[in-house]
């Protein structure tokens, strides 16, 4: 069994400037302004876009990101309508195979600790969630390989699996769907785990993409 981090890494080279030119180029159709283009104008007029409202001009560049997080964390992800997805397959990977190290991966969860963090009374109960939680894993490993060991096939052990388990999972979305993934899941309601990868990935795409992502704020705390 092992523990592992949620993470996440955008597979596409961000060239910001090619971007906003981009947007420019086509947004000006709408307003015949083609001959307002200069070196400098893209950044001002892709924010005059966002600040208007007019954002289906940046539904014109896409770009993908690879998840890595647990299978509860993905079935919000494939909420979002307007994204295509790949997702590790639990009906075809057979994980008691030698790539995978026999072992099954668990995301950690990030409101827990790993257990090592000690009370000044000796009480810890986050710890005592951390062993339950543990327990837990193993004994579902267990039984997932022991229903391969029985002539039992992936998809038929994978009924065992709780959502803690890894998946990997790539989302691809344009521009404007972004903006609305992260503004829903940087909230402070969103859930903890998706707050953990998507508040960073928006960090990242403001230095990446200024005026785009710009505007998207978050309180600081996971």
């Amino acid at each position: 069994m092992k523990i592992v981090k949620a993470s996440y890494e955008i597979l596409d080279e961000l060239n910001s400037s090619e971007i906003l030119k981009k947007i420019e180029k086509i947004g000006r159709v709408c307003y015949k302004s083609e001959d307002n283009i200069t070196d400098e104008s893209a950044p001002k007029f892709v924010k005059m876009l966002i600040d208007r409202g007019h954002e289906a001009m940046i539904e014109h560049f896409s770009f993908s990101v690879k998840f890595i997080v647990d299978r509860g964390v993905s079935h919000e992800l494939v909420r979002h309508r307007l994204c295509a997805f790949a997702q590790e397959s639990t009906r075809y990977v057979n994980y008691s195979k030698g790539k995978f190290d026999n072992q099954l991966t668990f995301i950690q969860p990030c409101f827990w600790n790993d257990g090592t963090i000690q009370s000044n009374d000796g009480h810890d109960p986050i710890k005592e969630i951390w062993n339950s939680w543990t327990k837990l894993l193993q004994e579902s490993e267990n039984q997932y390989m022991k229903i391969l060991n029985n002539c039992g096939t992936p998809q038929e052990a994978r009924s065992v699996l709780p959502n803690s388990l890894k998946t990997e999972i790539v989302c691809t979305a344009n521009l404007r769907e972004w903006r609305h993934i992260l503004k829903l899941r940087t909230a402070k309601v969103a859930h903890p785990q998706m707050r953990e990868v998507m508040c960073p990935l928006l960090d990242e795409l403001k230095i990446k993409v200024p005026v785009v992502f710009d505007d998207i704020k978050y309180e600081k705390t996971i």
